[in-house]
C-alpha cells in the first residue's frame, strides 16, 4: 500500500509510457536517488556493474561523472573481454562531452574515452578498422594540445598499430620512429620504452630489417614483465607484448636462417598468450605460428593450426587480424592444388585482412600459383605491379621471393637469361638484408638452372657456402631441396 508500494512492469514499452509522463525535473530526481542509493548501499552491484551507475548519473544530468563512469563500465567490460559492450559505454561518454564546458577536464576525459574505444575496436574489427584510427587521431589532436606525455604516446602507438595493420610501412616508420625518440630518455618508464620497440619490431620485419627487427625483439624481451606489464593489454594495440616480441622473433628468426629456433620462440608466444588466458593475443601468436609452418613448407600443420584459430575468433567475436584466405591459400600452393589455391587467394582480396597487412604473402603465393598454372605472362604482370605497390608502401619483407618467382615465371616461358636474371637479383636482395632464408631458396634455384645448363661447377660453388652456413633446421624442405642438389650436382 502507498507509499510503500512496488510496481512491476510487464512491458518495456509500458514501463517506457510510464517514464515519458514524468517532468524532466522529476526524472532527474529520480535518477540522482538511484546513483546515490547505488552508490552508499550497492557499491559490491556498481563493481559488478558500473553501468548501471553510469546510466543514473546521465540520468541525473551529473554530465561530468556520468562520462567518468561511462569510461569506468567501457574499461571493466574490455577487461572482461566484451569489447563489443565496452564500445557502447565509450560511445555514450562521447555522446555527453558535447553538454560539458570547454576545457582541459574535458579534452582529458576524451582523449581517455577515444584511445580506449580505438583499442576495443582493433579487437572488433582488427588492425584496419578505419574508427580505430579516427579515435586515435583525435586522441593525439588533444594530448598535443595538452603536452601530455603519456596519453600521446598512447595515442600515436595506436596510429602506428593501424597504419602498420593496413600494411602501409612507409607511414608506420615516421610514426615508430617518433615512439622511439618520446621514449629515449633513460629515465622514462620502462613500459613505454618497451611499446616503442614493439612498434619498431613490426616495423622492421615488414620493411625488411629482419636483424634490426632481432635486436628490438631482444631489448623488449629484456624489459617485459608479465606481471608489470599485464595493463599493457588494455593500452597498447588490444594484445601482450610479451607475446608478439616472441612472436615476431619466430618471423624474424625464420628469415635470417634459424628455422628451429623461430619455431620455439612460435611456440613460447602461443603458451604465454595461453597462460596468460587473453584471446586477442592467443589469435595473434596462432596466426604467425600458422604462417611460420607456411615458410617451413608444412601445409597440413598450418591447416591444423589455421583451424583452431579460425575457432577461437568465432567463439570470441575477435577480427581477423591476418586473412585466413590467404593462409588457406598458401597451404594449398604447398600442397600442389594450384586451382584451388588461386581460386582462395584470389577471394582473399575482396577482404579487408587480405587488403593489409597479409596482402604481400598474399601476392607472392598468387604470383607462384600462377607461373606454376601455366600463366606466367599474367604472373609476370602481378609481380611488376605489386613491386611498385609495395615499393611506396614501404614493404620490403618480400621483396627477394619477388624476384624468385618472377625467375620461375620466366623459367616457365623458357626465357632462361630472363630466368637467370631475376634469380641473381633475389641472391642480391637477400644479402643485401641478411635474410638467410631466401638467399638459400634463390641460390638453389639459380643453382638448379646452371646445372640444367650443364654449368655443374658453377652452381655448386654457388650454393655449397650457403648450404654451410646453416647450422640447424636440416629436415626443413627448403635445406633438404638444397641437399639433395647438391648431391645430385656432385
Amino acid at each position: 500500500m502507498a507509499p510503500n508500494s512496488s510496481y512491476l512492469f510487464k512491458h518495456a514499452l509500458v514501463q517506457d509510457a510510464a517514464y515519458g509522463t514524468l517532468l524532466r525535473t522529476r526524472r532527474q530526481e529520480l535518477h540522482a536517488r538511484a546513483a546515490a542509493v547505488l552508490e552508499a548501499d550497492f557499491s559490491d552491484l556498481v563493481e559488478r556493474q558500473p553501468e548501471l551507475l553510469a546510466h543514473h548519473l546521465t540520468g541525473a544530468a551529473q554530465t561530468e561523472r556520468a562520462v567518468a563512469q561511462w569510461l569506468a563500465a567501457g574499461r571493466f567490460a574490455a577487461a572482461r573481454l566484451a569489447p563489443h559492450e565496452a564500445i557502447g559505454h565509450f560511445d555514450r561518454g562521447l555522446a555527453l562531452l558535447g553538454s560539458l564546458p570547454e576545457g582541459a577536464a574535458r579534452d582529458a576525459q576524451e582523449i581517455e574515452l577515444q584511445l580506449a574505444r580505438g583499442l576495443s575496436l582493433f579487437t572488433t574489427e582488427g588492425f584496419i578498422s578505419e574508427a580505430a584510427a579516427r579515435s586515435y587521431t583525435r586522441a593525439r589532436e588533444l594530448a598535443e594540445q595538452r603536452n601530455d606525455g603519456r596519453q600521446l604516446i598512447v595515442a600515436i602507438y595506436g596510429q602506428w598499430q593501424g597504419t602498420a595493420g593496413a600494411g602501409n610501412i612507409a607511414a608506420a616508420g615516421p610514426l615508430s620512429s617518433k615512439l622511439l625518440a618520446l621514449t629515449a630518455a633513460p629515465t622514462t618508464d620502462s613500459g613505454l620504452r618497451l611499446q616503442a620497440h614493439h612498434s619498431a619490431w613490426t616495423t622492421c620485419l615488414l620493411g625488411g630489417e629482419p636483424a634490426v627487427g632481432r635486436e628490438h625483439c631482444e631489448a623488449s624481451r629484456r624489459l617485459y614483465d608479465t606481471e608489470a606489464h599485464r595493463s599493457h593489454r588494455l593500452l597498447f594495440g588490444g594484445h601482450d607484448p610479451g607475446v608478439c616480441a616472441c612472436m615476431t622473433s619466430g618471423q624474424v628468426e625464420w628469415i635470417l636462417g634459424f628455422p628451429d629456433t623461430a619455431l620455439a620462440s612460435a611456440r613460447e608466444a602461443t603458451d604465454l598468450a595461453e597462460r596468460l588466458h587473453h584471446p586477442l593475443s592467443l589469435e595473434l601468436a596462432m596466426l604467425y605460428k600458422t604462417l611460420l609452418h607456411l615458410d617451413r613448407h608444412e601445409p597440413e600443420i598450418a591447416l591444423q593450426q589455421l583451424g583452431a584459430v579460425e575457432l577461437l575468433v568465432a567463439e570470441q567475436r575477435l577480427g581477423f587480424l591476418l586473412s585466413p584466405e590467404v593462409l588457406r591459400g598458401g597451404a594449398l600452393l604447398l600442397q600442389g592444388e594450384l586451382r584451388d589455391a588461386l581460386a582462395v587467394l584470389r577471394a582473399g582480396l575482396q577482404t579487408p585482412p587480405g587488403r593489409g597487412v597479409s596482402r604481400p604473402y598474399r601476392l607472392v603465393c598468387l604470383a607462384q600459383a600462377m607461373a606454376l598454372s601455366g600463366e606466367s605472362a599474367t604472373a609476370l604482370g602481378l609481380i611488376d605491379e605489386a613491386m611498385g605497390m609495395l615499393e611506396a608502401l614501404g614493404r620490403d619483407q618480400y621483396e627477394p621471393e619477388f624476384y624468385r618467382i618472377r625467375g620461375i615465371a620466366l623459367r616457365e616461358q623458357n626465357d632462361v637469361a630472363g630466368s637467370e636474371a631475376a634469380f641473381a637479383e633475389a641472391l642480391g636482395s637477400a644479402r643485401r638484408r641478411q635474410m638467410k632464408a631466401y638467399e638459400l631458396r634463390a641460390a638453389t634455384d639459380l643453382a638448379r638452372l646452371w646445372g640444367e645448363q650443364g654449368r655443374r661447377d658453377e652452381a655448386r660453388e654457388l650454393l655449397t657456402p650457403v648450404y654451410g652456413w646453416f647450422t640447424q633446421g636440416f629436415d626443413t624442405a627448403d635445406l633438404k631441396d638444397a641437399k639433395a642438389l647438391l648431391d645430385e650436382l656432385a
